[in-house]
């Protein structure tokens, strides 16, 4: 590049600096929808590698208090070196590239997308049997006996569900602190699917792992489920919120699937069977129950809800610039 052109570079990039945190979400989303998650070494595949293998190593104690304080050890001791890396590349002279690659490798909307359409193609064929091996990929219920609606109920829970955990979340924590704090969100919420789990091996162990992301997910979680309420049908929604998400039992999946579902008007919940129990749930939403041709409404309710929050955060930070201007 010729020395004349570095004066116009140089002013360019000077203006584009107050708006970094915005360019780096919109950058981190066109990677994720442009290229996919990666195929190969992808570092969640890694971290949840070494989960395993210190969960089967440390998760020996019977008493309660025992097990939960090595349960919390184990989530500080697996965080905090990815933790400090990407706070010390996030404060380097490629900050603003690490920040992108942190938050594009702690979101995965495409790769919900890609689940979500590989359990719909078989179901709309009616090859029940595919149906029930793609759902199985991402739900932790028994699917060897679902029926159609039963799996299309389990597949729009978990993408509305999801479009919390593995997107809005970690957007979220990216605008307030960066890098790391998309990071830790993402691995906390790694470690919550992996220990977070009621059954006699991680019901001590997993309780910090499953506490720490109910408080991580405190405030994403609703804003999420006013996402979908401004992104669908905005009354139902609501009106779901408000009645529903506190019969569910988790406190912050309640709100996202109650909002989701009303503004579907789909109805999800019911009898699940986990771990050889069948679990009768609450019914969230309202209207028909889940079929088929709701799994890609719910896709387009998550996209729908992505771009809001990319007009939200590049709006606020315009105002913001001009403001302080």
């Amino acid at each position: 590049m010729s020395s004349e052109y570095y004066p116009i570079l140089s002013a360019y990039i000077t203006a584009l600096l107050p708006y970094s945190t915005a360019l780096a979400v919109v950058t981190a989303v066109l990677l994720d929808a442009l290229v996919g998650e990666p195929k190969r070494w992808h570092p969640l595949i890694g971290f949840g590698w070494l989960a395993n293998q210190l969960e089967h190593k440390l998760n020996k104690r019977k008493q309660a208090l025992a097990a939960r304080i090595i349960g919390l050890l184990c989530w500080l001791l697996l965080l905090s070196p990815f933790v400090a890396a990407s706070y010390f590349a996030s404060s380097s002279a490629i900050a603003w590239l690490a920040d992108v690659l942190l938050l594009y490798f702690s979101i995965g909307a495409c790769s919900l997308t890609l689940h979500a359409k590989q359990i719909y193609v078989p179901l709309s064929q009616h090859n029940i049997e595919a149906a029930r091996h793609a759902v199985s990929m991402i739900v932790s219920r028994d699917t060897s006996q679902l029926n159609e609606t039963e799996i299309s109920t389990a597949t729009v829970e978990s993408v509305l569900e999801n479009g919390n955990d593995a997107v809005f979340g970690a957007i979220f924590w990216f605008v307030l602190f960066g890098g790391t704090g998309a990071l830790v969100f993402r691995l906390a919420n790694t470690l919550d699917a992996m220990w977070g789990y009621r059954t006699p091996r991680f019901l001590y162990f997993g309780w910090a792992a499953a506490r720490l992301d109910d408080l991580l997910n405190l405030i994403p979680a609703r804003l999420t489920a006013l996402s979908y309420a401004l992104c669908g049908h905005t009354a139902s929604a609501l009106k779901c919120w408000l009645t529903q998400a506190g019969t569910w039992y988790s406190p912050n999946a309640g709100p996202v699937m109650a909002s989701g579902a009303g503004a579907l008007r789909v109805r999800l919940g019911g009898a699940a069977s986990y771990h050889g129990i069948v679990k009768q749930r609450p019914t969230l939403g309202t209207g028909e129950s889940a079929q088929s041709h709701h799994i890609p409404h719910a896709i387009k309710l998550v996209k729908r809800s992505l771009i809001l929050w990319c007009i939200i955060i590049i709006t606020t930070e315009f105002l913001r610039n001009i403001h302080f201007a």
